[in-house]
Order: structure tokens, then C-alpha cells, then sequence
């Protein structure tokens, strides 16, 4: 019977191997999966700008007629800041129309979340622009204002823009998102925000713990023009989230070398062999796709031999794993293959005392 650990690890590799699946789909160019329904919120907003659209209609009609007498100096006015005010509400129409039909269906969350910042961004742009058009009547006057003020404003906020146009470029050419485990420079951790302007990680690892792959409860923040200029390390990507990882012993050169690489690599193997298998095929899949000659990747745990400083000889067992799952899987292993090898001491001699 199967511990629930291992129901645990077989759930959540299924879903992993389902994320792979479906990002080889879509680049195969088969039919996606049905689409969900539109949220009922998205259709009660839009209804609900749509009223008030009607609304202000009815009120610009009667402004228009002057049927409340207001003086003829302030009437202009109050017509433009009705028109504004309806303008804000198409807007508002446009953007819950695109949210609820055209993101919230798509099955990538990361895409979900990036098409949302973009249209947020869009909607205030819009709304911005309405906004002047009511401080200026005159159209000419309002752009030679806001060209003057987005000149000083380029000189003062370099930094800040920069970062904007790095949020553009992760939006574009997407090296990381939301989801991802990444490492940048100093910087490691799963991407738990993209916003205009910086990135916010949950750090794994780091100085404050000996452990590389277990969260350090800390939150780096930095700007996103760093994207601009430093290499990014994904550990995430779609079509194959996985890496290898390996275990390393010292052992004396009079150790069963045979015997220990097959402990090593059937202790492996129970843990992640037949998944290994299905994903090396993957592997191999995308390597045929791309101008990269077919590397040797072997579909079980490998095990190799190297002489080490200290006169003793490493032991190395090479296996593929998620990222998120590298810290638990190799202390499963190590406590595995230890019991094991240290029950055959005869065939098995590891370093003592001051040899080490």
C-alpha cells in the first residue's frame, strides 16, 4: 500500500507531466481543451457600467438642451466632464469585456496574469488622457503640456523608466514569469510578482540556511531593468521543468564499485525511474525539434566514478527531478542509500576519523 507521501509526490508529478503535456500540444497545434465560461462578476461589472453608460447618455442629452439652466459659462464644461465620465465608462466596458472573454478563459496563468497587466495599463492610459481633456479644451495646449512634463519627467525618472521598458521586454520576450523558479545574480527564488516596475521572488536557499532548495522566508525585490543586463537562470520552463541533480559518497578504493553502483541507481530509481523515463522522451522530443545534435541522456539514474582529493573515491548517482522537489527527493535517497550500503560493510568502506 502506497504511503502518503507517495501519493502525494505521484499527484503532483502527474500534474507537472499535464503541464508539459499540454505546452506540447500547443506547440504541435492541436485543437486547446474547451474554454471555461465567462464569470458571472466579469458580466454583473459590465452590466453595471452599461446602466451607467445609459445613465450619463440621459444626463448629456438634457445638459446638451440645457434643460436645468445652468449658466452658460459653466455649461461647456459640465458637458465635457459628462462626455469624460462616459468615455471612463467605455473604457471600463471595453476592459471588463476583454477580462472576461478573452483572458480569463486561457488556460496559462501566467498569460492570464501579463494580459491582465497590459490591459490595466492600457484602461489607464485611457482614462489619463480623458482626464486632460477635460483640464484642457484645447487638444493642441494638452499635448504640448504633457510633452513638456513627460520631457522633465524622462530626465528625472530614468531608473523608474527603464524598469518600465524591462517589464515590456518580460512581457514580450518572457525569459521568466509568474510561477517560475528563477536565479539572477545574487537573487534565487520562485517569481511570485511581475509589476510595472520591479519583480518579487520568494527566496529557496540563500545565506541565512545551509540547504540550497528549501524557502529561506525571506522576499527579494528588484527592478525590473535588471532583466536588461544580467543572465537569467530558469528552472522552469514549460516544455521541461526539470533538472538533474546528483548524490555524492566517498568510499574507499577496496569498496565493491558494482555493488555500489547498483544500490545507488536502483535506490534512484525506485524514487523517480519510471518518470524519468517519460521525461527523458520529452527531452529528447524538443532536442529533435532544434538544430542541437542528440545528446547521450540515459532514461535511468546514472551512477559514476571519480577520484577524489582525499585519496577516497566519489561515488555520483546523476537523476532528473522538478526543482521544487530536488530537497526532499535527495534526502529521501541519501537515508535510503546509506541504510543500504551500510548494511553490506564488507563490500562497502566509507572514510573514518581524519581521513575524510
Amino acid at each position: 500500500m502506497a504511503s502518503e507521501s507517495d501519493k502525494e509526490k505521484a499527484e503532483q508529478l502527474k500534474r507537472n507531466d499535464e503541464d508539459v503535456r499540454r505546452a506540447l500540444e500547443e506547440t504541435a497545434g492541436n485543437e486547446p481543451p474547451e474554454k471555461p465560461k465567462v464569470k458571472a462578476r466579469h458580466k454583473i461589472w459590465a452590466g453595471t457600467y452599461f446602466v451607467l453608460l445609459v445613465a450619463l447618455g440621459v444626463l448629456d442629452y438634457f445638459v446638451r438642451h440645457n434643460i436645468f439652466g445652468f449658466p452658460d459659462n459653466y455649461l461647456a464644461l459640465i458637458q465635457r466632464l459628462v462626455v469624460s465620465l462616459m468615455s471612463v465608462l467605455l473604457v471600463l466596458i471595453v476592459r471588463t469585456l476583454i477580462k472576461g472573454f478573452f483572458i480569463e478563459p486561457l488556460n496559462d496563468a501566467a498569460a492570464r496574469y501579463n494580459l491582465n497587466r497590459v490591459v490595466n495599463l492600457v484602461a489607464y492610459l485611457a482614462i489619463f488622457f480623458i482626464a486632460l481633456s477635460v483640464l484642457f479644451a484645447n487638444w493642441y495646449t494638452a499635448a504640448v503640456s504633457f510633452g513638456l512634463l513627460s520631457l522633465i519627467l524622462g530626465f528625472a525618472l530614468q531608473a523608474p523608466i527603464s524598469s518600465f521598458i524591462g517589464w515590456i521586454y518580460l512581457i514580450v520576450k518572457a525569459p521568466y514569469k509568474v510561477g517560475d523558479r528563477i536565479a539572477m545574480g545574487e537573487a534565487t527564488g520562485d517569481v511570485i510578482d511581475v509589476s510595472y516596475l520591479d519583480t518579487t521572488l520568494w527566496e529557496f536557499g540563500g545565506p541565512m540556511i545551509s540547504t540550497a532548495n528549501h524557502p529561506s522566508g525571506r522576499i527579494i525585490r528588484f527592478p525590473n531593468s535588471k532583466v536588461l543586463s544580467s543572465a537569467v537562470f530558469n528552472y522552469s520552463w514549460g516544455l521541461f521543468p526539470y533538472i538533474w541533480n546528483d548524490i555524492k559518497f566517498q568510499i574507499a578504493y577496496q569498496s565493491d564499485l558494482e555493488f555500489v553502483a547498483k544500490v545507488m541507481s536502483d535506490t534512484a530509481a525506485e524514487e523517480v525511474g519510471q518518470l524519468m523515463k517519460e521525461r527523458i522522451g520529452v527531452y529528447r522530443e524538443l532536442l529533435s525539434q532544434t538544430p542541437v545534435d542528440e545528446l547521450e541522456v540515459r532514461e535511468r539514474p546514472t551512477v559514476i566514478f571519480r577520484i577524489s582529493e582525499n585519496t577516497w573515491i566519489e561515488a555520483i548517482v546523476r537523476y532528473l527531478v522538478e526543482p521544487r522537489r530536488a530537497g526532499t527527493v535527495k534526502s529521501r535517497l541519501i537515508k535510503k542509500m546509506l541504510e543500504r550500503m551500510q548494511a553490506e560493510p564488507t563490500k562497502v568502506m566509507f572514510p573514518k576519523g581524519d581521513s575524510r
